[in-house]
């Protein structure tokens, strides 16, 4: 998955041993599996030259993906007459959504 961090996500991420994100569009923190209990627990963390990025390795508890599948890239991109199209890979949902992130 790709999620955004602040400071403080990265404190707490490296504190706490799992991962926590910052929503933009909520202007919150957000500890990954604090909803569906799909815990991301930190194994390893990278940055890159710029060190305005950051990589983090992970074991994770259940489905990333908010839509219930194992992955958010589900969607492959591949070459078909000149353009391209969208080919769904491992794309089944391990949950329903819904029942998980109730409002």
């Amino acid at each position: 998955m790709v999620a955004h961090m602040n400071e403080e996500s990265l404190r707490k991420t490296i504190e706490t041993g799992e991962a926590w994100y910052y929503s933009r569009s909520r202007q919150s923190l957000w500890r990954k599996g604090e909803t569906s209990g799909n815990v991301q627990r930190v194994i390893e963390m990278r940055t890159d030259c710029d060190q305005d990025a950051i990589w983090i390795r992970v074991e994770q508890s259940g489905s990333a993906c908010h839509t219930g599948r194992h992955s958010c890239f589900y969607r492959k991109l591949e070459a078909a007459g000149g353009g391209a199209r969208l080919a769904f890979v491992n794309a089944q949902p391990q949950f329903d959504p819904k029942a998980v992130y109730r409002k």
